[in-house]
């Protein structure tokens, strides 16, 4: 199993959940953050003054996936949330151990 964290522009976000659905991913966890990379902040402009913020917001996706589907939804993710500007995001691949549903009681694979 695979952990897969997507770090997005807010405004992909549906695009990716239905590509997502789309190949058949069941579930994921969205959480609204804030960040920075390579565009270090950005510039704003409010009633005329001129001001740069630290962090720009963001979308976190979190999902867990068999093994065997990560690189498919990997690249579903950044096909989908991929605007060709700065900023468009990072995705993350850990090893998952475990997972259990807490419902049922099914284990690894199974609780996915």
């Amino acid at each position: 199993m695979k952990y897969i964290i997507a770090v997005i522009q807010p405004h992909q976000l549906e695009a990716v959940r239905a590509a997502l659905a789309g190949i058949g991913v069941q579930g994921m966890t969205v959480s609204e953050v804030q960040g920075f990379g390579r565009q270090k902040g950005q510039t704003e402009i409010y009633r005329g003054a001129e001001y740069t913020t630290q962090y720009v917001p963001k979308v976190k996706l979190e999902l867990a996936v068999s093994a065997a589907d990560a690189d498919t939804v990997v690249g579903v993710i950044g096909d989908a949330a991929r605007t060709g500007r700065i900023g468009d995001g990072k995705v993350f691949v850990l090893p998952l151990e475990g997972a259990m549903r807490v419902r049922t009681g099914e284990m690894g694979a199974d609780a996915l």
